[in-house]
């Protein structure tokens, strides 16, 4: 504990022995509140509160309004009988809890006066007082409507419209016992909407709620962080579902003070009780869900734009943008929980190697920290059993909780020093991965793989030391043009049996018989040459689909699993080099390489066709079993277009598809499709794909879409983009006459002539993650005008351009250039 915390806690204990809690009914022997306290001077509570602060004793809390007043036992019931006038303020002193029958009498009185001080009073001392505000809008309260006429119960009704605190379908009691199940929370939901429906119209109560959130905050805050207070009292969780439940927690108001305190505290929550909170936020609906995301969001981005962050002053030390995006991480989880989500239907993980003396060099060397075996869990998504790769569709897109402010101000070097050796003491972003972009990811995982890299060729230094070889610092490949597959194969598949950690090197490449030295550019080549000939469908190892142009694992091939192995090898290395690749699977394997099954809604991108008949099977509302006539027996083509028969269930061509049976037969047949049928080639091809990023952060960081992204690249082709990124060298520039005819030749080719362009210069036809922007481009003069044709340096994304004497010429050569320039004009 810091000494501002301490100092904040003892003064508490000092507060409550010499002023007390102003609880005319409080219990505590150490408050000056109960009865039986003997008074003290300031020296003796001083030196007593130092004394309870070391013993952690109980704290009470604070009654500001009580304490207040002039008579600790006033009884309205009494003094309301009275003939004389009673003020509205004295009328409801002993007020200690609120309910909605509560707030609706107190209004009801205020408005005949005219005078809102006692509503103002109310409401400040229970939502200042975690006590108070705790037992407050109870489910066992009587009803407000049942007190009221008819037309307060229409206005409070249209009131909560307005704010969208009737924008679920379900009725009140539907939606109590809907959160009493999933986490039994005593908290009645609707009331408190129709409360803060009618408290929010009225301009003096609005000062009141922030006010009292300002005081209340740090004190819950010291209570859950060395008090326990929630392991002694679940229902301590009342006071932050309730105060979330205000519509303008996003208003500049609150923004300052009230709602960086209150995330603060929010955050000190015990993992069980954020777990509770997730599951009670996932049934609240679309529009509440989004309003506190947007909440938590507009906190991040309002403190990173109002404030100066660079490598000195790191967003990561902000406790606001911290505890916001915790806050954050529970709404997310509660997104997922709210939708459509399948924690079933999981690929068997791996069995980990035993430790190797790999392992044991990097403890020599102090790294082990830093190479920690074991996949990353988030403590939040252990409790609640689901992960983001489980989600099918959120409530909410996972796009929204990125937070782009955030992401131009984070300094990823530092962030990923934090997230892989001092997690303990530093926060990282990294653990809250759904706020970070792709891109700002990808730099991270970027990180990892230098490093990872440049530990191997110190232990490659070591290993050759003590054995006296030469060093091999490198995964170095040479191969033959036109016996590549064989040449990559064989070499890669001694490298996995004999040294599975040369993978984990960096890549080069070498062309025999070709000159030049592997900067990133060949080994783009080498990709592309690769998957152009395992893809081919001549070969059989895959099967492409002319209507989706995807491909699928053939599960007739006759190929070994060494070659599905190199194919997994080869994406994985792509993504452990910086490499794009210019591969076409259905996201289903993306999915499955992250640790989850084919289903059936997997087919309707992978096998549509297929995915319509099912689903036509499934809405079917005849008779099922006399206008289908199908069986749990299933015919498919193999390799040379014969039928084979398999049977989903045993003796599954005498068991008919029924209507009660179907949807079990259309779980079977996608099951077999896209898992089963297909296992020895996935299985091969997975492993190839873990030997190089099986300790990498790829899959606790990305979900299968952003895998595929950083694999395939992005196919959205934004030249506008890339024309401003560009850079000049040699004696050109953008005020060039040839510059300004290039890109108007450029921005005028089609599509395919783009693609064409963007390979001839760069070693692949697709975007890096962030689009054609991120790609620094260079065109340098080479010479003037000539016929010879413009040339590339693919590692460096450079075109070497001569000087043409008219743009004609310009265009006739580069499309000359790029249409013919495959292994030729490429260094």
């Amino acid at each position: 504990m810091n000494r501002a915390t301490a100092k904040l806690l003892i003064e508490r204990y000092f507060r409550q022995l010499t002023q007390g809690c102003g609880n005319g009914s409080c219990t505590n022997e150490f408050c000056a509140s109960c009865h039986d306290f003997q008074p003290l001077d300031n020296n003796l509570a001083a030196a007593k509160a130092f004394e309870l602060f070391k013993v952690n004793a109980k704290l009470c809390d604070y009654h500001p309004c009580i304490a207040s007043g002039s008579d600790e036992s006033a009884q309205p019931d009494s003094t309301m009988g009275d003939s004389e006038p009673v003020s509205p303020s004295e009328e409801f002193s002993d007020v200690h809890c609120l309910s909605e029958n509560t707030v609706c009498m107190i209004l009801n009185a205020c408005e005949e006066r005219g005078d809102y001080s006692a509503l103002t009073r109310a409401i400040g001392k229970v939502f200042s007082n975690a006590e108070c505000l705790m037992k407050s809008f109870r489910k066992d309260e009587p009803k407000a409507a049942e007190n009221l006429d008819s037309k307060k119960s229409k206005e409070l009704e249209k009131q909560s419209e307005k704010t969208g605190a009737s924008s679920t379908a379900s009725t009140p009691d539907e939606v109590s016992g809907e959160m009493s199940n999933c986490c039994d929370l005593t908290v009645d939901i609707e009331a408190v909407r129709r409360v803060y429906a009618k408290l929010l119209s009225i301009e003096q109560v609005e000062a009141v709620l922030v006010n009292a959130i300002i005081y209340l905050t740090p004190n819950v805050e010291l209570d859950l962080e060395y008090l326990d207070v929630y392991e002694v009292n679940p229902d301590y969780l009342n006071i932050f579902v309730i105060v979330m439940e205000n519509g303008n927690l996003h208003s500049p108001e609150y923004l300052e003070v009230a709602l960086p305190q209150f995330c603060k505290a929010m955050s000190k929550l015990p993992v069980a009780a954020l777990a509770r909170l997730s599951k009670l936020w996932s049934t609240y609906g679309l529009s509440h869900l989004r309003r506190m995301m947007e909440t938590f969001q507009q906190l991040i981005t309002f403190t990173v734009v109002s404030n100066e962050f660079d490598a000195t002053n790191l967003v990561n030390d902000d406790e606001t943008v911290v505890a916001a995006t915790q806050c954050l991480k529970v709404v997310f989880y509660a997104s997922i929980l709210g939708g459509d989500v399948d924690v079933e239907h999981n690929e068997e993980e791996e069995e980990e190697e035993a430790e190797s003396d790999e392992l044991t060099l990097h403890e020599l060397l102090g790294e082990e920290r830093l190479y920690k075996k074991g996949p990353r869990v988030d403590p939040l998504e252990e409790e609640l059993g689901v992960r983001p790769v489980d989600s099918r569709k959120p409530l909410l897109p996972f796009e929204d909780f990125v937070n782009e402010s955030l992401n131009d101000v984070v300094e990823m070097d530092k962030d990923f020093t934090f997230f892989k050796v001092n997690a303990e003491t530093k926060f990282s972003f990294q653990s809250c991965p759904f706020i970070l972009s792709v891109i700002t990811k990808s730099q991270g995982l970027y990180y990892d793989n230098r490093i990872r890299m440049y530990s191997e060729r110190r232990l490659t230094a070591l290993y050759s030391l003590a054995q006296g070889q030469q060093a091999n610092p490198y995964l170095k490949l040479k191969v033959r043009r036109d016996h590549i597959i064989d040449d990559a194969l064989v070499r890669l598949e001694m490298i996995s049996m004999e040294n599975p950690s040369d993978l984990k090197k960096q890549l080069f490449v070498e062309f025999e018989g070709e000159q030049g030295v592997d900067e990133g550019g060949v080994s783009k080549e080498f990709f592309q040459l690769v998957l152009e000939e395992i893809f081919n469908p001549d070969i059989g190892m895959f099967t492409y689909d002319s209507d989706t142009k995807l491909f699928w694992f053939n599960s007739s091939s006759l190929e070994n699993e060494a070659q599905y192995t190199l194919i997994g090898i080869v994406l994985g290395l792509a993504i452990y080099n910086n490499c794009i690749l210019d591969v076409h699977f259905p996201m289903v394997v993306y999915r499955k390489l992250m640790g989850k099954k084919g289903t059936y809604l997997d087919l309707s991108d992978s096998h549509p066709v297929l995915y319509q008949s099912l689903k036509g099977l499934l809405e079917h509302t005849g008779n099922v079993e006399e206008d289908m006539m199908l069986t749990f027996q299933i015919s498919h083509t193999d390799l040379f277009g014969n039928p084979v028969l398999y049977d989903l269930k045993d003796q599954g061509d005498q068991i008919p598809v029924t209507e009660d049976n179907r949807q079990e037969f259309v779980d079977l047949y996608a099951d077999y499709i896209l898992n089963t049928s297909v296992e020895r080639q996935f299985k091969a091809f997975k492993k190839g794909f873990l030997m190089v990023t099986n300790e990498s952060p790829l899959k606790y960081l990305f979900r299968p879409e952003e895998v595929e992204l950083l694999i395939c690249g992005s196919r959205k082709l934004d030249f506008e983009a890339l024309e401003k990124t560009t850079e000049y060298d040699g004696g050109y520039s953008t005020d060039s006459q040839i510059i300004k005819d290039f890109w108007e030749t450029i921005h005028s080719f089609g599509e395919e002539q783009k693609r064409l362009f963007l390979q001839f210069t760069t070693g692949t036809d697709r975007a890096p993650v962030g689009g054609l922007g991120k790609l620094k481009m260079i065109i340098a003069k080479n010479g003037s005008d000539t016929d010879r044709l413009p040339t590339s340096h693919t590692c460096f994304n450079a075109l070497l351009l001569p000087e043409y004497s008219s743009k004609e010429k310009l265009r006739e050569r580069l499309l000359k250039a790029i249409t013919y320039a495959k292994g030729f004009g490429m260094l």
